[in-house]
C-alpha cells in the first residue's frame, strides 16, 4: 500500500473505502475498496477532500482480490453456468440452463480449507432452475499471494467444482400393480400423483398398465415398455415385504441390476430401483412405495431429478440419504428450500 496524489491515481486501486457526505442529503460510500480510479472520477475525489489516496502497491506474486476472484471463478464454473461481473474480490456462479446441480465435495472443502478464500454454494444433486444463484466465491483480504491461488488450482484438481446436467425429456412407462386396482375395486389414486411429478420435468407418460399381482405379468410388461422405447419404468404398489407383493421379484426377474431395495428416507423406506441394459442404452426401473401416493415429498423427490438428468444413482449415494433423510413433514412445505434429502 502506498499514498498518492489523487491526480496521479488514475489506474491504480484503492485501498480502502472513500465516503461522501452531503448535509440532510447523502451520506455513504462513494467509492468502495477495490475500486480501480478512472479519469472521470479525480473531480469527485476531490470533491470530497482526498488530495492523497491510499493504493494498492503491484509486487511480485502477489495478486489484488479481484484477480483472485477469477482464479477462483475459474475452479468452480463447469458446464452451463456464467459468472457475474467482479467486484471486491466476489463472483457469483449462475445456472444457464435448467439442470442438476453435481458438486465435486472433496474439491469444495479442500479449497474452502485453505483460508483467505471461501465458495459457499446450493445443496449439489438438487435441480437449479436458468438464472439460478449456484454459488458466492470470495477472496478474503484485499491482496492474496499467488502461490495460495496455485494451491487452490491444484486442490480443486483438472475438473470443475461444479457442472449443472441438463434435463432430458423422458418416456415413462407406468406399471400399476395390485388386484384392487386391476378388478376396478378401488380408485387408482397413485398415477395421477406420478403424473404430476413427471409433468414437471416434462417427461412425456407413454401409458399405463394394470397387471394385477401376476409376477410374471407384471415383467413382463415393465420389458413390454423397454421393447417400446421408454426410457424410464415406474412401478406402483406392491413394494412392501407381505408375500403378495410380487413387485420387486418381478423387477428382479427382468434381469435388471438393483442398486438397492431400501432407503434410509421417511417416506420412501420401500424404495427399490434397478437398471436394465439394453445395447448402449441404460433404463431405470423404479419400484414405489405407496408413501409416493399421499405424502408431500418423499424419496421419489430425491431421485426423480437425478434420473431425469442421467445421472446414474449409487448405492452408496442412496445410504448417504439417512443424514437429512426424514421428512418433518411441515404443516407449509417449502421443499427443496428445506433439510430433507440435505
Amino acid at each position: 500500500m502506498k499514498e498518492i496524489r489523487t491526480e496521479e491515481a488514475v489506474g491504480h486501486v484503492l485501498c480502502h473505502d472513500i465516503t461522501q457526505i452531503i448535509k440532510d442529503e447523502k451520506k455513504g460510500v462513494l467509492f468502495k475498496k477495490g475500486h480501480v480510479v478512472k479519469e472521470e472520477d479525480i473531480p469527485a475525489l476531490l470533491s470530497v477532500g482526498k488530495e492523497h489516496l491510499f493504493v494498492w502497491e503491484k509486487q511480485e506474486g502477489i495478486l489484488h482480490e479481484n484477480e483472485g476472484a477469477e482464479i477462483l471463478y475459474e475452479i468452480c464454473a463447469g458446464r452451463h453456468m456464467h459468472g457475474t461481473e467482479v467486484k471486491e474480490g466476489k463472483i457469483e456462479v449462475i445456472a444457464d440452463c435448467d439442470g442438476l446441480l453435481k458438486i465435486n465435495r472433496a474439491a469444495l472443502l479442500g479449497v474452502n480449507s485453505l483460508g483467505e478464500m471461501m465458495i459457499a454454494s446450493r445443496h449439489g444433486d438438487f435441480p437449479v432452475k436458468k438464472g439460478d444463484k449456484i454459488a458466492g466465491t470470495r477472496i478474503i483480504p484485499l491482496v492474496i499471494e499467488k502461490e495460495k491461488m496455485d494451491r487452490a488450482r491444484e486442490t480443486a484438481g483438472r475438473e470443475p467444482i461444479f457442472n449443472i446436467l441438463p434435463f432430458r425429456e423422458k418416456k415413462v412407462g407406468i406399471v400399476t400393480t395390485g388386484s384392487e386396482v386391476k378388478k376396478g375395486l378401488i380408485q387408482d389414486t397413485f398415477t395421477p400423483v406420478l403424473r404430476e411429478k413427471l409433468a414437471e420435468y416434462s417427461c412425456q407418460v407413454m401409458g399405463q398398465t394394470t397387471p394385477g399381482d401376476e409376477k410374471d405379468q407384471i415383467t413382463g410388461d415393465i420389458l413390454k415398455f423397454i421393447e417400446n422405447g421408454a426410457d424410464m419404468v415406474i412401478c406402483s404398489g406392491g413394494m412392501s415385504v407381505d408375500p403378495d407383493d410380487r413387485t420387486p421379484g418381478a423387477i428382479r426377474a427382468t434381469g435388471a441390476e438393483v442398486v438397492t431395495y431400501g432407503a434410509p428416507v421417511l417416506p420412501g423406506a420401500m424404495l427399490l430401483l434397478a437398471y436394465y441394459r439394453k445395447g448402449e442404452k441404460t433404463i431405470p426401473i423404479l419400484g414405489l412405495p405407496g408413501c409416493v401416493m399421499y405424502a408431500k415429498r418423499t424419496v421419489f423427490d430425491l431421485v426423480l431429478p437425478r434420473i431425469v438428468a442421467d445421472d446414474s444413482v449409487r448405492r452408496e449415494e442412496i445410504a448417504a440419504y439417512g443424514e437429512g433423510g426424514l421428512c418433518l413433514n411441515c404443516r407449509v412445505c417449502t421443499f427443496p428450500n428445506c433439510g430433507f434429502g440435505k
